[in-house]
């Protein structure tokens, strides 16, 4: 049992890393979205900053990898949210963005099988990334410019 949970670890913690690098987006990912959301310009420093709210549905408890502030695992009784300010300060981040996501872990269905939970992540208040209520079985990510 524990060489199972390990290996799924190992395999979700690749998947959330690996899928931090791409612009693959997530299974609805609205590309038009980084043009309509506009940025939190901080006064005089030049910096922009964005509001990101991850969240995860469903009821019990679930397994829950995400990279918003920090890159984290964490065991969360469900619905599970969690909001953190990016703020993109060189012109780097502003022209490439930088990736948030989360990849929901299993809960059961209505037919008692397993299968993701539902995901979706807002960006100053604006819905950009979801898996389809967890019919999707990829994870929500983001590019946030």
């Amino acid at each position: 049992m524990r060489k199972i949970v390990s290996g799924t670890a190992l395999v979700l913690t690749a998947t959330l890393l690996t899928g931090c690098g791409g612009d693959n987006g997530p299974a609805t990912a609205d590309k038009s979205a980084n043009a309509s959301v506009k940025p939190k310009p901080d006064s005089g420093s030049g910096e922009v900053k964005h509001e990101v709210t991850l969240e995860v549905l469903g009821t019990g408890t679930s397994q829950v990898y995400y990279n918003l502030d920090t890159n984290k695992m964490e065991k969360v009784k469900l619905p599970w949210k969690k909001t953190s300010t990016i703020t993109l300060t060189t012109d780097a981040e502003k022209r490439i963005g930088t990736t948030v996501s989360v990849v929901p872990g299993s809960v059961p269905g209505s037919d008692g099988t397993l299968h993701a939970a539902a995901c979706v992540i807002t960006l100053d208040g604006k819905k950009v990334a979801d898996n389809q209520g967890g019919k999707s079985d990829k994870m929500c990510q983001y590019k946030v410019k």
